[in-house]
């Protein structure tokens, strides 16, 4: 969950609004940490959620069981396939190694043009600034392009990045 209350915060209205945009959560499955929060908050709020979670997940039973629809797979590798076949944006709240690999894959598909959806980080509490200015090091000094920098859309707001991937809408509200 974080450290700090904002995070959870977020989490919370980001379900709400996705709800609110008839947008399905599309994610791992889990009913722990912001990733829980967030699957709750969609389902609270009237919004469908899609789990997809491998098979040794769900024996350790962190599987979320109130969702709309529950996936289960093999693989960590089948897991991130699916998910991303499914979706059609793709946000990065803030978290640990899981939320990095899954990260650094999806724009690592979008790089290579695998994918054509919107990625967005949800850059609550500054949490990403160093990994946002890692990327800038890495566009300077020429191992990243900086059209690929550019694809990026970094908000500290919910309603502000869901708007940026083109998600969210006045209209929705």
């Amino acid at each position: 969950m974080g450290n700090e209350d904002i995070y959870a915060a977020s989490a919370k209205e980001l379900g709400h609004l996705l709800a609110r945009s008839n947008s399905t959560l599309i994610y791992g499955g889990g009913n722990i940490g912001l990733m829980g929060l967030l699957a709750d908050s969609v389902l609270l709020h009237g919004g469908k959620v899609i789990g997809v979670i491998p098979d040794f997940l769900l024996r350790r039973e962190v599987a979320h069981h109130g969702l709309t629809q529950l996936e289960v797979v093999d693989s960590m590798h089948e897991r991130k396939r699916r998910m991303a076949e499914l979706a059609d944006a793709f946000i990065a709240l803030p978290g640990g190694w899981g939320t990095l690999d899954e990260l650094a894959e999806i724009l690592t598909w979008k790089q290579l043009g695998l994918i054509d959806s919107p990625i967005g980080l949800l850059n609550i509490n500054g949490y990403f600034d160093h990994l946002v200015a890692q990327m800038k090091v890495m566009t300077r000094d020429g191992f990243l392009a900086g059209t690929n920098l550019a694809s990026l859309e970094i908000s500290n707001s919910p309603i502000s990045l869901l708007t940026q991937l083109g998600v969210y809408s006045v209209q929705a509200s």
